[in-house]
């Protein structure tokens, strides 16, 4: 028996069904029966034992990967990764097979923070992808790194300049800047003054922005005025 099906043996002995079918409704596009159904703490625990052993290695130059927990798994690992260039060669090696909105979204490498100002470039390329997640990520990181004391009113442009016709692309814009108005509100309103977006990322930043806790109720009733 090989590793990759040792591994996935050991991935099934925690499988549970009513997860894997409440999950994959989550997941569309996605077959079913590439999702084993393990639940993402437990999964997070047995790949940070197995990220110790000199299989790891193995499996990382193993893609494409079978299953959705195999390339979480790997997502996982090189997130990990403590050497900033290691890690984002990692990242930038297995961006081209996510192909899925969870899987793209799992937390950011933590070595990038200690790395933004190179990390910009790599952010912009992957924003002006044609890949539908290699986008959602760049998106992802700009939103996880620079809307704090890093944050630059040209990093609004870059997200709200995407055009797209992909809804986990234009929900990634629409997510981006209603965290942008809960931490930088006055450069990022007038986007919604001006009507700067596409009517579904407008109305979709304004419906995530009321919804969140971080948003003021004074706030909310105005971004309200803004739904027409």
């Amino acid at each position: 028996m090989g590793f990759i099906e040792k591994l996935e043996k050991k991935l099934f002995e925690m499988q549970d069904l009513k997860y894997r079918d409440f999950h994959s409704r989550l997941l569309p596009g996605i077959d079913k029966e590439t999702i084993i159904g393990i639940r993402t703490p437990e999964l997070r625990k047995f790949t940070k034992e197995y990220a110790k052993t000199p299989e790891a290695e193995l499996f990382m130059q193993e893609l494409p990967h079978r299953y959705y927990e195999e390339n979480n798994m790997h997502i996982m690992i090189a997130s990990w990764i403590k050497d900033y260039e290691k890690c984002l060669a990692e990242v930038k090696r297995f961006l081209p097979y996510v192909n899925n909105w969870a899987t793209c979204d799992l937390p950011a490498p933590k070595i990038f923070v200690k790395h933004k100002d190179e990390l910009l470039p790599e952010i912009r390329s992957w924003i002006a992808s044609d890949e539908t997640y290699t986008i959602r990520y760049g998106i992802g990181m700009l939103m996880t790194f620079y809307l704090d004391e890093d944050f630059r009113p040209e990093y609004l442009k870059m997200a709200a300049d995407v055009e797209s016709e992909e809804y986990y692309v234009n929900m990634m814009i629409a997510w981006y800047l209603a965290t942008a108005l809960a931490k930088q509100w006055d450069a990022t309103i007038p986007y919604l003054e001006e009507r700067k977006l596409s009517e579904w990322v407008h109305r979709k930043t304004i419906q995530k922005a009321i919804e969140s806790y971080r948003i003021t109720p004074e706030q909310k009733v105005y971004l309200k005025t803004l739904r027409k």
